[in-house]
């Protein structure tokens, strides 16, 4: 039978053992938390509060944190719009050793990948940014211009996934400019030679040279018949209603960053997006005593 102090002795030398074990070998039970955490009931808890629409894409991204989290590595997801992005980080608050941080290449990208970390490695400003690179695609664009579904068009064509690409910062009749995920820089560069009818030429630039224009909120107010979205956007983006029903069928106006109906209904939270003219937050909606709808808005420019 073993004493006190033997069964004392034993466990320190068990302690001490552990301490000298190889880092793979220490995070053994780590590693099984985090199998724990991101299996079965766990991770249905962890999707309890996503949308419908984003639950196979925040189910991707958890399948990711844990990566990151039993390896020790630094992981990027694709990128997503801001539904799914924040739908993930929502869900990854309930994780506490992963730190997601979203970024998209500059401040007020929609697109953004996520950089997924355990909290307890050191920070790395540089690892940040090293998840988008930025593209420069220069042409003239005087005779036949090229909006953002054109730009994307040619990206995708190259045999690209749209996963991979970024927000695209149209520049009018010299081009535009294009965040990617960096492993697909140089097949870019190679294989984007045109857009439209127009030759591009296609190089990298640095984030810093990106050119962004500084966003502009105005308040806006309306009275509408009905929360169609062609009549919300109309009223939004102060374009006449069969233009936008037009943008919408092309997919340059879009209801929270997915493509919609001109009859889709608008509520207050709703964000309407539309290529080359900015986004429309919708704050309010109350109902008038002529039974209309006053609707206030925010519109980024």
């Amino acid at each position: 039978m073993y004493s006190t102090s033997h069964c004392l002795q034993h466990r320190l030398w068990q302690a001490l053992q552990s301490t000298h074990r190889p880092r793979a070998l220490r995070t053994t039970r780590t590693q099984n938390f985090a199998v724990e955490a991101y299996s079965g009931k766990q991770k249905e808890q962890l999707l309890k509060g996503v949308s419908a629409d984003n639950r196979g894409d925040v189910a991707r991204i958890l399948e990711q944190a844990e990566r990151a989290e039993t390896t020790w590595s630094t992981v990027f997801t694709d990128f997503y719009t801001p539904p799914v992005v924040a739908d993930a980080v929502q869900a990854l608050k309930l994780v506490p050793d992963i730190l997601p941080t979203p970024w998209g290449g500059y401040d007020m990208a929609e697109r953004k990948r996520i950089r997924l970390s355990r909290t307890d490695m050191p920070e790395d400003p540089a690892a940040e940014a090293a998840g988008v690179s930025a593209l420069q695609v220069k042409g003239n664009f005087i005779f036949d211009s090229a909006n953002h579904r054109d730009f994307l068009g040619a990206c995708l064509g190259t045999g690209i996934e749209r996963s991979k690409v970024g927000d695209i910062l149209v520049q009018g009749e010299q081009g535009a400019s294009i965040l990617v995920a960096p492993d697909m820089v140089s097949h870019l560069e190679m294989n984007l030679t045109s857009v439209r009818s127009v030759p591009v030429s296609t190089r990298q630039i640095e984030l810093s040279a990106l050119s962004i224009r500084e966003a502009k909120v105005q308040e806006l107010k309306s009275v509408e018949a009905s929360l169609r979205l062609d009549a919300i956007a109309s009223a939004g983006f102060r374009t006449s209603r069969s233009k936008v029903v037009d943008m919408v069928k092309a997919g340059d106006i879009r209801l929270n960053w997915k493509e919609a109906k001109s009859s889709s209904l608008v509520k207050a939270g709703d964000i309407i997006s539309c290529a080359g003219k900015g986004r429309c937050e919708v704050k309010a909606v109350e109902m008038t005593k002529k039974e209309r709808y006053a609707v206030q808005m925010l519109r980024y420019v």
